[in-house]
């Protein structure tokens, strides 16, 4: 089966003025995280997403799309051996799972996304 898109992120450089925006906008339900400065994008249908603080000041405000794989590592390496940029390395979500970020050889970025196992 094909790897599909899982996640949609915004990084801003304004949080409360993207969360009105797009909660005004689309009705989105926006779920903030305690203890982490991330709020997620509930959407119902489809994929959903989150919305954070950008960690780069100067870098503009941008969506990233997430892809999920079976094995982040292994998928990181491959995507470097057909000419991606690694931008973020392998780095995990405590409790969730663990993601990379690369830019293609023509210049978009695009992240992958490793869920930790279910529990059974």
């Amino acid at each position: 089966m094909p790897n599909p898109f899982v996640h949609v992120e915004l990084l801003t450089n304004d949080v409360p003025k993207a969360k009105q925006f797009y909660s005004e906008l689309f009705a989105w339900e926006l779920e903030d995280h305690p203890g982490m400065a991330y709020t997620m994008i509930n959407v119902g249908e489809g994929t959903g997403g989150g919305m954070m603080q950008i960690p780069m000041p100067d870098m503009p405000s941008h969506w990233i799309a997430y892809v999920q794989v079976d094995d982040v590592a292994a998928s990181t390496a491959k995507a470097k051996s057909l000419g991606a940029t690694i931008v973020k390395e392998v780095s995990e979500v405590p409790g969730v799972g663990s993601f990379s970020v690369f830019v293609d050889p023509t210049g978009a970025a695009l992240a992958m996304w490793q869920p930790l196992p279910m529990k059974k």
